[in-house]
């Protein structure tokens, strides 16, 4: 049956690609987002293809793209990536729903292993989408989400997080210039890396691809468990706030408990980023393996 064409549904085929794991991309990743581990001598970053659904966006993104925003963002990592290896990607509608007057779709993004097949990284890219002509959802402004949006709901009390009691895993602290907007979600205009972009899809400035936080989340993680994020890793997250270009954010992790899997340890983490105001862009968890 041929569905192209048809409403984004759940089951949705949205498109493969096939890609060599270079250096050249690994030394861009690591520019772009100020991360230079070391491990990178090695092995890829494992978010080094973070934005692969996007390449599919025409084939799963609700046609009313004014104020959509990326809600949530899942990580598996199964195995590391090493250079000179050749990895393809499968995308995948796996579920849409409604909630709070937003709809919302879920893609889920594979990267396997060209030469076997294996499953390397799977992500779940939750994007929601407002209704067309919705125009209560815009602020006095004429924006979707703007200043005193954020500020508004600072000010609202916020439920304790994290809750984890476990020693700190450590921070990593980020400026988000244009500059790096571009190396991150370009080359094209779009409103991650371009205002004027920004304002026809109801945001007063470029507006920080949510992916970039996932990806500082990834980095503090590879730092505090090495081998065992790349071999394990998992993040569930939800981001919570507009990041706006030249903010700076700090991703922190605490440890909540270790729970065995097989002859190994997972160590579960609380994991939260706030900007230097104390607003908060994203909240979740992470693990890994201990080796």
């Amino acid at each position: 049956m041929n569905l192209k064409g048809e409403p984004a549904h759940v089951g949705r085929h949205c498109g493969a690609n096939e890609y060599e794991i270079t250096r050249e991309g690994i030394e861009f990743y690591a520019d772009a987002l100020d991360d230079h581990d070391p491990i990178h001598e090695q092995w890829a970053p494992p978010l080094l293809h973070h934005s692969e659904c996007y390449k599919h966006a025409g084939e799963w993104y609700l046609k009313n793209l004014f104020g959509n925003l990326h809600a949530q963002q899942d990580w598996e990592i199964f195995a590391p990536l090493p250079p000179g290896s050749r990895a393809r990607t499968r995308s995948t509608i796996v579920d849409r729903f409604q909630k709070r007057g937003r709809d919302y779709v879920v893609n889920e993004t594979d990267l396997m292993d060209a030469a076997d097949g294996r499953l390397l990284v799977r992500g779940r890219t939750f994007q929601s989408f407002l209704p067309p002509q919705e125009p209560s959802a815009m602020g006095e402004s004429g924006f979707v989400v703007d200043e005193s949006t954020v500020r508004s709901k600072q000010k609202r009390e916020r439920p304790p997080f994290p809750t984890a009691t476990g020693p700190d895993v450590g921070s990593c602290t980020k400026t988000i210039d244009a500059r790096r907007c571009w190396m991150f979600s370009g080359p094209g205009r779009n409103y991650h890396t371009d205002a004027e972009q920004a304002q026809k899809l109801g945001f007063p400035n470029i507006v920080v691809q949510g992916m970039m936080s996932t990806c500082f989340v990834s980095e503090l993680m590879q730092r505090a468990f090495g081998m065992g994020w790349l071999q394990g890793g998992r993040m569930s997250v939800k981001l919570t706030n507009v990041l706006w270009v030249d903010e700076t954010v700090t991703a922190r992790a605490k440890i909540r408990e270790q729970t065995p899997e097989g002859e190994r340890l997972r160590v579960h983490c609380d994991v939260w980023i706030d900007k230097a105001d104390d607003t908060r862009v994203l909240l979740g968890s992470a693990s890994a393996l201990r080796v």
